[in-house]
């Protein structure tokens, strides 16, 4: 009951985002869409995941659009700034939308902590969060930065994704059914990666 609440809170949220997607023919906000999909395939990976998993997926961009990046400075110190913020307000508001549908304090806690993906190479559920993020954004968002960027500028960013996941992980990725396009992209990226590897 406090979940399907919880859930409902979110969507809520989201339903505000100004930038909104074109899926199967019907518009939606995009933070809803991009909530369902990070559920969804969680649910695939790990369908007993445990609920404070399942609610730190859903809930990662709660109310993204509110800071945006390019309010921050421009380089690696800006966007590390940005993305910290960011964890820290979805870990926020989950938090006080957790509080309202009945939830510990312990169990606010530990979905905080997994949203900040904090102690990321030992905590399992934060590094499967992970892992769904990145899943995520292969199966659905590679395609687009394809059209608006070339192999230089997307190369890197499919390696320091791989690096980001768990082996679990990476075996999940090379099950996405991708375009011939998409798969050459990245069998170009790991084989690059490897090779530097070894130089």
């Amino acid at each position: 009951m406090r979940y399907n609440q919880l859930i409902n809170k979110i969507d809520q949220i989201n339903a505000n985002d100004p930038n909104q997607v074109n899926v199967n023919g019907k518009t939606a906000a995009k933070e809803v869409i991009y909530s369902q999909r990070m559920l969804n395939k969680l649910l695939s990976i790990a369908p007993n995941a445990p609920e404070e998993l399942k609610i730190a997926v859903y809930a990662q961009h709660i109310n993204r659009w509110k800071f945006p990046r390019k309010d921050y400075p421009s380089g690696r110190q800006g966007y590390l700034k940005w993305r910290t913020d960011l964890a820290r307000h979805h870990a926020r508001l989950t938090g006080e939308l957790m509080t309202e549908s009945g939830y510990t304090k312990d169990e606010i806690n530990r979905v905080s902590t997994i949203i900040q993906k904090k102690n990321l190479k030992t905590d399992l559920l934060a590094q499967q969060l992970e892992d769904v993020a990145c899943l995520v954004f292969l199966e659905y968002y590679l395609a687009g930065m394809m059209e608006s960027h070339d192999d230089e500028k997307l190369i890197p960013v499919i390696q320091k994704t791989w690096r980001k996941m768990s082996e679990a992980g990476q075996k999940f990725a090379l099950e996405i059914d991708y375009t011939v396009a998409q798969q050459s992209l990245i069998e170009k990226a790991l084989h690059t990666s490897d090779a530097a590897k070894s130089s």
